[in-house]
């Protein structure tokens, strides 16, 4: 008797390890970044410069010590919501319309509080 794959648990394996590698990714934007600080000399207690999504990528390029921080606090923050993005595909997929329902109530919140800290801000 030959054991089937559930393709369910295989779906949340893969979640699983994309949350482990954006961790891991994550951690090391913020380690170069802290490197880097050490390497020029900033302070850790020093005021932290005012996040502009325009300036992050050349900050990357340019091996300033501010673009690795923040991209790596960005990471941060997607990784959960990739997660709850993940698990309402999965949901879909397996036809859950209720849990499916939830996790796209959980992403609108979301994206609710971010348009309405940007337009605050």
């Amino acid at each position: 008797m030959t054991a089937r794959r559930d393709p369910h648990s295989h779906f949340e394996r893969r979640l699983g390890r994309l949350m482990i590698v954006l961790t891991y990714v994550a951690v090391g934007f913020l380690a170069i970044g802290v490197i880097l600080m050490v390497l020029a000399e900033v302070s850790p207690m020093a005021e932290a410069p005012p996040f502009d999504p325009r300036q992050v990528w050349s900050d990357l390029l340019t091996l300033q010590p501010d673009g690795y921080l923040w991209t790596g606090l960005l990471i941060v923050i997607v990784t959960p919501i990739s997660r709850v993005a993940g698990a309402a595909v999965g949901y879909v997929q397996r036809r859950e319309p209720v849990m499916a329902l939830v996790s796209v109530a959980i992403l609108a919140v979301i994206a609710i509080s971010l348009a309405l800290a940007i337009a605050t801000s």
